[in-house]
């Protein structure tokens, strides 16, 4: 069996509080992008599981690659064979773009499928939650509004369908305690589910990731992509997660590319 696990971005991040157990609230919009990973699952002869990689290299031990945690904890619930799984990775590590969490959703959900286990949708979110904050949004793949850990959902009616995104991660890595460094939770003034519904064109004004203003004083060369991707006619741009990638959202097929850094150019459904 084969899938495409798809990264997704954010449309605003609003960091609302630090909660007693050390994570935070935050307030956003997960939306789904077609950038992809490559996912293949078959019956092996191999004990419990074999795992292998190609695309960018994952420097990390089997046992702790997010995939095969999916694959275990599925496995410690659930009666299924020795399986052999291929992980082609070409969504960028460290980017805010959730590329492994929407590995592991999709293991859980090609695992369920594959095997027949008749898994409810929300029986796999919730096992899909034991594993990362971000994963039980891959399970639906819808936009949504999230918030807590940005793992408690509601439905969103936001539709870019047509609209053109270009990505460009830089080769920077911004770790969890840089990016909440010199962030000032807050309860915004304006809710981003109503900001949502104004014309694309004025969310710039109005539509902000937070982490921005923690993460761009340190690393001026994100701020100034984003800047590039407004003066290429984006009509939105932001920092997607937090970080280190920047997305802007075109009417028309951008042309701009970086040989510097990853880049892609695609069209929203």
């Amino acid at each position: 069996m084969l899938s495409f696990p798809n990264a997704k971005i954010n449309i605003g991040l609003n960091i609302v509080e630090k909660r007693a157990d050390g994570f935070h609230n935050i307030e956003t919009i997960f939306y789904p992008i077609p950038l992809t990973d490559g996912l293949e699952i078959a019956n092996s002869d191999v004990v419990n599981y074999q795992f292998s990689s190609s695309g960018i290299p994952i420097n990390i031990e089997d046992k702790d690659n997010i995939v095969c945690k999916a694959f275990e904890l599925i496995r410690s619930k659930y009666n299924i064979p020795s399986t052999a799984i291929h992980l082609h990775k070409n969504i960028p590590f460290g980017a805010g773009l959730g590329g492994g969490s929407a590995d592991a959703a999709f293991m859980i959900k090609m695992l369920n499928t594959q095997y027949k286990l008749n898994i409810p949708v929300k029986e796999m979110e919730n096992l899909a939650g034991q594993i990362g904050s971000d994963c039980p949004f891959f399970i639906q793949n819808k936009p949504v509004f999230a918030k807590e850990k940005g793992d408690v959902f509601s439905k969103c009616s936001i539709n870019l369908a047509g609209y053109h995104i270009l990505l460009i991660k830089p080769d920077i890595h911004i770790g969890t305690p840089e990016a909440y460094a010199n962030t000032k939770p807050a309860i915004p003034k304006q809710a981003l589910e109503l900001l949502i519904k104004e014309p694309i064109e004025t969310w710039k004004n109005h539509i902000v990731n937070d982490f921005e203003d923690s993460i761009f004083p340190n690393h001026p060369e994100l701020a100034k992509i984003k800047s590039d991707l407004y003066e290429q006619g984006a009509v939105y741009a932001s920092m997607s997660g937090s970080g280190s990638s920047i997305f802007g959202l075109f009417k028309e097929k951008p042309t701009y590319t970086s040989p510097k850094h990853f880049t892609w150019i695609g069209i929203l459904d």
